[in-house]
């Protein structure tokens, strides 16, 4: 079967959701509010308590012992050549029950230098639901001195953090992309989709309220005199923030299908809204569809069609072949990869 339902999968963390990711997926939203995130076809462990947060499939085998096991039938040739046999994304449903506290990700580079990592952690949300006011903090709207934001962490300045960065209301709909070492926090009343680089790491530039040691194991191990160097600390006005919020065109116009993220995230990870019209075609790609609204049909070349409604959580693998989606809206999440020509004979 080449198409997968997923269900929930929701490592504890240390924030609040609020009983959404349960609405959402109608399934009963646990008692214990500390389950705020559902990671969907996931090969990445939280860090540091593996193995929570990776994905199990219906047969009983983790999805990275699946995949490792026959690369080229979920990844597809051209993945595989580029990235071996690691899938090279995360995507989870997030919900915010509480704001988050500000913090990063490292980049490339710095993963690289400090965690024996080839990925750092740039993401992107994709917003299904939000609150009248709800709002992310994004970047610094000023430049601001490493002693300066030494001294915020060290001595839990939130107010002061807070004030420099800049507050973004978002909606529905919205799609932001969020690069590896810029400071942010999303804010309360938020369910999301976030598609991100295939890690768990951050550096907590606050934790006072929040149900983690931050001077223990915010800074990834590596202390905040080392860890804050992956902060931007450069300031980020309107036009930057707006570019981060600017899709590019769909190059290959496929039908019922709209880029979802600004150019920038194309190295990283790519998403695309799906709207039937009367279908959305998908071309064959490893991928992980998160249904939004309404009830429909995934078809695909090489197994029987899924039915799927709001909430259902989908992973096709490359061996699906070509794919088409009617009735339901969705958002489809992707690895980065060269685009494809042409359209299905």
């Amino acid at each position: 079967m080449p198409s997968f339902l997923l269900p929930a999968n929701t490592p504890r963390s240390f924030y609040r959701g609020a009983g959404r990711i349960g609405r959402f997926r109608g399934i009963p939203s646990a008692d214990d509010l500390y389950y705020p995130e559902d990671w969907v076809a996931s090969t990445t462990s939280r860090h540091g308590a593996a193995p929570a947060g990776l994905t199990t499939l219906p047969d009983g085998r983790s999805l990275a012992e699946a995949i490792a096991g026959d690369p080229l039938w979920w990844l597809g040739e051209q993945h595989v050549a580029e990235h071996g046999a690691d899938p090279a994304i995360l995507v989870k449903l997030l919900d915010a029950g509480e704001r988050l506290p500000l913090h990063v990700h490292p980049d490339r580079r710095f993963a690289a230098d400090h965690l024996a990592s080839p990925y750092g952690k740039t993401e992107a949300w994709v917003i299904v639901s939000a609150e009248p006011e709800a709002a992310v903090h994004l970047g610094f709207t000023r430049d601001v001195e490493p002693g300066e934001l030494a001294r915020w962490v060290a001595d839990q300045r939130i107010d002061q953090m807070l004030d420099a960065t800049n507050r973004v209301p978002v909606r529905p709909g919205d799609a932001i992309v969020c690069p590896a070492g810029l400071p942010h926090a999303i804010g309360a009343g938020i369910l999301m989709v976030e598609v991100q680089e295939p890690t768990d790491f951050s550096v907590l530039l606050e934790w006072e309220g929040f149900a983690v040691d931050g001077p223990a194991v915010g800074h990834l191990g590596l202390g905040y005199d080392q860890a804050l160097g992956c902060v931007d600390r450069s300031g980020w006005g309107a036009e930057r923030l707006n570019e981060l919020r600017r899709a590019r065109p769909s190059a290959d116009a496929r039908p019922g299908v709209r880029r979802l993220f600004a150019e920038f995230a194309d190295e990283f990870f790519a998403a695309e809204r799906l709207r039937p019209d009367p279908v959305s075609v998908l071309e064959p790609a490893y991928s992980i569809i998160a249904v939004t609204d309404g009830a429909g049909l995934v078809t695909s070349e090489h197994a029987p069609p899924v039915p799927v409604k709001a909430g259902d959580t989908l992973l096709l693998p490359y061996a699906a072949g070509w794919c088409t989606l009617r009735g339901a809206a969705a958002v489809r999440c992707k690895p980065a990869q060269k685009s494809t020509e042409g359209l299905p004979d």
